[in-house]
């Protein structure tokens, strides 16, 4: 039996009515598997969200708690969003219940009240001020009506508790209802709930008193509460810990940290954040002197960061909840000292949040089996079954298929032109504040070993030798080529005209001043590549990833909590080049990216200067540098962009040169990933596709594709959006 590397992390936790079996909790995460409870328009239950948490269970997890579920349906974040007010409603949840605790561990249902967030007209707030991210100005609530949906969140928590919940967390943060009576910029009432902090703060301490004489002492609650506002004229340290105390008086049991209101501008789960980086704040509310277990959140991602949060006294327990998407099996492999076969969140938010906030189900670039529990099943093989499958190319797209296909018994070669695994992802590492994807490389790697694929690098397979081969099966994840570019007059192979991938593996020295012609997740990638000091450069990534300091200076975060909200001026490193982003399209850059990170990037270029073009016609490049034309204020505009560097990150094409010949001699050829189809580089549907095809590889016939289903709830809000 192995060392308990973890001794914190794995000692249990005595709330005195109940044990929590270690300090691990899997924090909310909003996935879409709670409205299949509702009959006739998602599902037919909740047996998806049951599973769902049952492998979590199974994966050794202390406690998780569950999406937010409104406590009224003008609570809810969107239409037809989950609830719970009858009790028909909480005997649905008792699949989920029953499933958690026949594998150990414990669950709490979370109340959550959109407040003025909520996607719908019928929002409601203590003051009637629309969000600057919302659609809806909310209705202001009377006092009768603010008891009333005090009444609502403990009529929630009887009901969670007769559904079999261990208890309930009450959200507090993230800019929701309890955050908006809070703060005086969102509560600007003059009566018993607004005015002095007393009185705003009435709110949230009638509710967690009135649960709590309800459900008595033997259930959990939790309070999330919004440590860091990360807005101007947010909460002040003083009322926070005011607060914090008041709520622990009233009854709860554990306090859980919450980071930042949804409005702010600041990025707080995303990769560029450091790991562990707001551990700070809970440690700085451990020493007000609360006896009330406290929970470190956002951006732990690792054993050994969450072992030394514990360890330094900074906090009582650990939330994760993006990295029990990524592995169901994080806190069982940590314990049995299996790190190495930890499959790590990288933070990219691509197949959680961004699917949260467009309706479809919430899953995991690396996990495509996330969400997917029930209908994406990863069975062993009969003997009769079993197959010869090559796959040539080892990027993400490869490394999926031919690591799934050999945990389900079939013989896997695997072949890679180069001298390692990873393809792509070896670039996108290489980018200051995406140092997670090293992680995604070990991870694949180690699973090629553990799987036994026969794994062939430096080896530019031929078409005859896979014919040669005899192989079942060929899966072609040979990923893509850049796409090249031609100036209307000229000078495409001049010498200031250089590839991404040659600067990004630092094959070349780029110059002062550069444009880059393409802005998409690559142009953007390769800006902030240019925009990082030779500093960062050459720390090695587990150095970069702690760059907390420097991360709390730049997005303007008070460490020492001067101002209300914790915000400061942020302050820019200093200006290493100076950079043109280009674009042929019209309109804003940035599109393409990702829903709840495009913003950060954005920002973050604009703030280090860079200078953002659209609609470009790229003319030629000579000695003077790049020359373009361009439309500004409805005028033709030619310029000459005096840079020493032109790097082109114009898209790619799918290289898939070997599938003609092989489908012509008859063999079975499916395309995945970057061959299939380029745009953008989405290792998203490179891994699913990747695993959905290994997943029954042995029935499916040649060229077919399998990708992961959007869902009725996505279609419906497309639909809406469309008669908008």
């Amino acid at each position: 039996m192995s060392v308990n590397r973890y001794p914190n992390l794995f000692k249990p936790l005595d709330l005195g009515h109940t044990v929590i079996k270690n300090r691990i909790i899997m924090g909310s995460m909003h996935t879409g598997l709670e409205e299949a409870g509702i009959k006739g328009i998602f599902g037919t239950g909740l047996s998806k969200m049951a599973e769902y948490f049952a492998e979590r269970a199974r994966g050794g997890v202390g406690m998780m708690i569950t999406g937010g579920i409104s406590p009224s349906r003008a609570g809810a974040v969107a239409p037809f969003a989950s609830k719970l007010t009858t009790r028909s409603e909480a005997s649905s949840h008792r699949v989920v219940t029953e499933a958690v605790h026949s594998h150990g561990s414990k669950i709490c249902l979370q109340i959550l009240h959109s407040g003025r967030y909520g996607y719908h007209p019928f929002v409601v707030a203590p003051s009637s001020i629309k969000s600057p991210i919302s659609q809806y100005t909310p209705k202001m609530l009377s006092v009768k009506e603010i008891n009333e949906v005090i009444d609502q969140y403990v009529r929630s928590a009887v009901l969670a508790k007769e559904a079999g919940y261990d208890g309930v967390e009450i959200m507090g943060s993230e800019g929701y209802l309890i955050n908006e009576f809070l703060v005086a910029k969102t509560n600007q009432r003059d009566d018993e709930f607004g005015g002095c902090y007393e009185n705003r703060m009435k709110f949230p301490t009638k509710i967690v008193q009135k649960i709590r004489s309800e459900v008595g002492p033997n259930f959990i609650i939790i309070y999330r509460l919004s440590m860091l506002d990360l807005v101007e004229g947010g909460s002040s340290w003083e009322e926070i810990v005011e607060l914090g105390r008041s709520i622990e008086k009233v009854g709860a049991c554990i306090i859980n940290t919450g980071i930042g209101w949804h409005e702010a501008r600041i990025p707080t789960i995303a990769t560029c954040v450091p790991r562990g980086a707001f551990t700070w704040v809970t440690r700085k509310f451990k020493n007000e002197g609360l006896k009330i277990p406290l929970v470190a959140t956002n951006r732990i991602n690792m054993p050994k960061t969450a072992e030394e949060i514990l360890e330094n006294g900074d906090a009582d327990m650990i939330s994760i909840a993006r990295p029990l998407l990524a592995d169901p099996f994080w806190p069982v492999k940590a314990k049995e000292g299996r790190e190495d076969e930890i499959n790590t969140c990288i933070a990219c938010n691509q197949a959680c949040l961004d699917h949260a906030f467009v309706g479809k189900l919430a899953s995991c670039l690396v996990n495509p089996r996330a969400g997917h529990e029930t209908e994406l099943k990863i069975n062993p093989v009969s003997e009769d079954q079993k197959m010869n499958i090559a796959v040539v190319g080892a990027g993400p797209a490869g490394m999926s298929c031919s690591t799934t296909c050999a945990e389900r018994g079939h013989k896997v070669t695997l072949f890679e032109a180069n001298d390692d695994v990873g393809g792509q992802f070896n670039l996108a590492k290489i980018v200051p504040g995406k140092e997670e994807f090293y992680e995604t490389i070990r991870y694949f790697k180690k699973r090629i070993e553990l799987t036994n694929v026969e794994l062939v690098l430096n080896k530019r397979v031929s078409t005859d030798e896979l014919l040669k081969g005899n192989f079942d099966k060929i899966v072609i994840a040979t990923g893509v080529l850049p796409r090249e570019v031609t100036f209307s007059e000229g000078g495409e192979k001049h010498p200031k005209v250089v590839s991404y991938k040659d600067v990004l593996e630092r094959k070349v020295k780029v110059g002062k001043k550069v444009a880059i012609i393409g802005a998409g997740g690559i142009g953007f990638d390769v800006a902030e590549f240019l925009l990082a000091d030779d500093s960062i450069l050459e720390m090695k990534p587990e150095e970069r990833l702690k760059q907390i300091p420097r991360f709390l200076e730049e997005w303007g975060i008070d460490a020492e909590y001067r101002s209300r909200g914790a915000t400061s001026v942020p302050k820019t490193a200093k200006k290493v080049r100076e950079i043109y982003l280009c674009q042929r399209k019209k309109g804003g850059l940035g599109k393409g990216l990702g829903k709840t990170t495009g913003w950060i990037h954005r920002k973050s270029l604009k703030s280090h200067g860079v200078k953002m073009l659209s609609g470009v016609k790229y003319r030629k490049v000579d000695d003077l540098g790049l020359h373009i034309n361009f439309e500004e204020n409805g005028n033709e505009i030619d310029e000459i962009l005096n840079v020493d560097n032109i790097v082109i990150c114009a898209g790619q094409l799918p290289l898939n040169n070997l599938k003609d010949k092989l489908i012509k001699e008859k063999k079975e050829v499916f395309l995945i990933g970057g061959s299939l189809k380029a745009s953008e580089l989405d290792a998203k549907r490179a891994i699913d596709q990747g695993t959905r095809l290994a997943a029954q590889i042995e029935n499916a016939s040649s060229g077919q594709v399998f990708n992961a289903p959007v869902g009725t709830k996505f279609k419906l809000m497309e639909f809406f959006k469309r008669l908008s």
